[in-house]
């Protein structure tokens, strides 16, 4: 976790229906911006499935949230459909954010080294400024603290 600040990376990239979304879109609001490997994977799964639980909440501080992975549009799509999702799902199949985010890079499973999408979530002010990182993030609890996270920077930042 890092609570440096620093000006977000810009970007622009497809949802699920081709329409497409930039950093700029969000000005004036609260962003939580999150770097996930694969739709339909049980973690990612349960991070999108929380974060869709919790999006009243979020909204309520004047927060999106967005999801990010390497996946198609196609693939966000049947994702959103099977598990109900409210969350705004934004494709990067060059890797092209992910790896200005530092969310792409080498990984290692038994033993075996290869590159891929780091679990990673930045929460970005309404000025643009990424406000607190986690980097390798477990999912279990993690919404909570993003939350709790958001709460108390947006009354330091009032």
């Amino acid at each position: 976790m890092s609570d440096k600040k620093e000006k977000a990376f810009d970007f622009c990239l497809e949802d699920a229906d081709g329409k497409e979304h930039c950093l700029d879109d969000f000005k004036g609001k609260w962003l939580v911006l999150y770097f996930y490997p694969k739709d339909n994977t049980s973690g990612c799964t349960k991070e999108a499935v929380e974060f869709s639980e919790k999006k009243k909440e979020f909204e309520k501080l004047g927060c999106e949230i967005v999801g990010v992975s390497p996946d198609s549009g196609k693939r966000h799509k049947n994702f959103i459909e099977k598990h109900n999702l409210n969350i705004l799902l934004l494709s990067d199949p060059e890797h092209k954010v992910l790896e200005q985010y530092s969310a792409w890079g080498k990984k290692k499973l038994y033993g075996r080294e290869y590159f891929g999408v780091i679990r990673s979530t930045f929460l970005i002010n309404p000025e643009g400024e990424i406000v607190k990182s986690w980097k390798n993030v477990k999912v279990k609890g993690h919404i909570d603290d993003v939350l709790e996270n958001l709460k108390q920077l947006s009354e330091t930042e009032k």
